[in-house]
C-alpha cells in the first residue's frame, strides 16, 4: 500500500488528536485514537483495549495535571496494509523543565477508512 499525502496528513492529525485528548483528560477520545484491541506500551507495561486505554488517562491526568505532549521529527512509512510512524516526544509540565524526552514507535492501520494506532510504543 502506498501512502498518499492525505494519508500522511490524517496520521499527523491522529497524533495531534491523541495529544489533545490525553492532555485534556479525555479518556474516551484518547482511546478512540486506537483500534478496538489497540496497545499502548511503555517501560512500565502494556495497556490493551479501549476500556483500559480510557482508564489509563484518568491516572495520567491525576499524576500529570496540565501536562502537554509535543511531537516532532515525524517519519511515516507504508508497511504492508498499514503504516509505521516514529517521532520524538517531549512531555512538558507547567512551570517545570520537560518531564521527559523520548520517542514513539507506532504501527497504524485503517479502520473503516480512518487511521488508528494498533500499537504505540514509548521507547528511549
Amino acid at each position: 500500500m502506498a501512502l498518499s499525502t492525505a494519508d500522511r496528513l490524517e496520521i499527523l492529525e491522529l497524533v495531534a488528536r491523541y495529544n489533545h485528548a490525553i492532555d485534556s483528560g479525555d479518556g474516551p477520545g484518547w482511546a478512540d485514537t486506537f483500534t478496538e484491541d489497540g496497545v499502548f506500551e511503555t517501560a512500565r507495561g502494556k495497556t490493551e483495549g479501549r476500556d483500559a486505554l480510557a482508564k489509563f488517562v484518568e491516572g495520567f491526568a491525576t499524576n500529570m495535571p496540565g501536562a502537554r505532549h509535543w511531537n516532532n521529527n515525524h517519519v511515516i512509512e507504508a508497511d504492508g496494509d498499514g503504516a509505521t510512524h516514529t517521532c520524538y516526544l517531549m512531555l512538558l509540565r507547567p512551570g517545570a523543565d520537560p518531564a521527559s524526552t523520548t520517542r514513539y514507535v507506532d504501527r497504524l492501520v485503517k479502520v473503516s477508512g480512518a487511521w488508528k494506532f494498533a500499537h504505540r510504543n514509548v521507547v528511549s
